[in-house]
């Protein structure tokens, strides 16, 4: 297919039409991916994103005809098996995003291609292991277990058998489990009433979605969050329950898994809305899966909209409140020089640097920023076949880190700063923008 001009409109997103049964139609599915590759293969400006592109390419070059229509389309799936549905191509890349006349959106033909996969009941066991972040966190989160389960995770013999038995890489970090949760830490929180102060679009108090894994594999973050939003007189309040926001079921095609953690988390987070409160999300995976792709799943929700329009980035948040000369500048101690990377899923918010914004503000401190995957997504950095591509995709970022030279790095989302810290292999330690923004104020 010929190169077309590209779309110089924003890209827009159409609702996502899961629950139709063309949606599961392979054959339908097959056509689509054959028009949508016929097109990244004579545009092939993404080829430096994921691992996606380099095996279409790869699989276009070494067919018969040098064309998509001589790829086996048993081999569509190993460019679907690639694609973590970071967005960036869709957001940052592709210039026939709709509403150009071809009308391609690569990440959700992605996902619609998984959740075929999925309804054939072709993923492994592993992969829904992984993605039920919930009951692994529920049972890894006894005090007992939880040591247990972060000291075998660290010998070598058994992430070998782990690796052998369940595909999990015997190299891959794998995140540790806290019995002391967040929500434990904090629970004097929840359920509180405060007045907040207004300041353009934020309502100046905020519900905390603690998210599973900022609360039990990460609860520092939340915990700093906290201090740094309390210091500048914003209350925040736990919501009364949570589960996964449904982001790793969604990765894996599992739209009926995804429709079950909406039912269980939206009715609780409209009700803080409709109290009053802002929200905020931790993890920008959990904010996008929120603000984008429920969305799109359940646009005839009016919930998931009311919620969508009121969560927050915690950066973006404290940005916002800045604007309005409500953000505090009373920093004690300066951080030098930070790399920090900035979270495919934060950046596909469209809304601007606000966490390098943020830490610019305190004094005698530079930021600088580096705009590329970290290819950790959660789950593929883990598995054994996609293990030493993700530590392939990471390097060009640690690689900017090392040059940095930098007094502190880490990034919006933990795992991806723990990845680029696994990579690192010098015994530094990533830090969360949060904890440096808390650090910088001295509380």
């Amino acid at each position: 297919m010929a190169v077309k001009e590209g779309n110089l409109e924003a890209p827009i997103r159409h609702p996502i039409d899961w629950k139709n049964p063309d949606f599961y139609n392979e054959s339908s599915l097959n056509e689509e991916l054959e028009r949508v590759f016929d097109i990244c293969h004579g545009c092939r400006r993404c080829v430096s994103l994921c691992n996606s592109f380099p095996t279409l390419f790869d699989l276009v070059d070494e067919s018969p005809t040098y064309e998509v229509d001589g790829v086996d389309k048993a081999d569509y799936w190993k460019v679907v098996d690639h694609c973590y549905l970071c967005d960036l191509c869709f957001m940052t890349k592709c210039p026939y995003t709709p509403p150009h006349e071809w009308n391609l959106d690569f990440p959700h033909l992605m996902l619609r291609a998984k959740a075929v996969k999925y309804k054939k009941g072709e993923m492994p066991l592993r992969d829904k292991i992984l993605t039920s972040t919930d009951a692994v966190g529920s049972f890894a989160g006894f005090p007992v277990v939880a040591g247990i389960v972060n000291t075998v995770n660290k010998i070598k013999p058994t992430r070998k058998l782990l690796e052998a038995t369940l595909g999990v890489h015997a190299d891959a970090r794998l995140p540790e489990f806290h019995s002391n949760t967040l929500r434990k830490r904090l629970k004097v929180k929840v359920g509180v009433s405060a007045e907040g102060e207004p300041a353009g679009a934020t309502t100046g108090k905020v519900a905390l979605f603690a998210t599973c894994y900022g609360n039990r594999n990460e609860p520092v973050t939340g915990e700093d969050l906290v201090a740094v939003f309390e210091h500048n007189g914003i209350p925040v309040t736990l919501a009364q329950k949570e589960q996964c926001c449904g982001m790793p079921k969604l990765e894996l095609g599992n739209l009926e898994a995804v429709e079950q953690a909406m039912q269980g988390n939206i009715p609780g987070l409209a009700k803080l809305v409709d109290e009053g409160w802002d929200i905020v999300a931790p993890v920008p995976s959990c904010a996008l899966m929120f603000k984008q792709e429920l969305p799109l799943l359940f646009p005839d929700n009016a919930d998931v909209i009311k919620v969508s329009k009121a969560i927050y980035d915690p950066f973006e948040y404290l940005a916002l409140r800045n604007k309005q000369g409500k953000l505090k500048t009373d920093f004690k101690t300066s951080l030098g020089k930070v790399a920090y990377h900035a979270a495919c899923h934060q950046r596909v918010q469209n809304i601007g640097s606000k966490t390098r914004e943020v830490l610019s503000l305190v004094p005698d401190t530079t930021v600088e920023a580096i705009e590329r995957c970290s290819g950790h997504d959660g789950t593929y950095a883990v598995k054994k076949e996609f293990h030493e591509v993700s530590m392939k995709i990471v390097r060009p970022v640690v690689n900017r880190v090392k040059q940095a030279e930098a007094d502190h790095y880490g990034s919006d989302c933990p795992m991806a700063g723990h990845h680029i810290e696994h990579g690192m292999a010098d015994g530094s330690k990533t830090e969360h923008p949060m904890s440096l923004l808390r650090k910088a104020y001295g509380i």
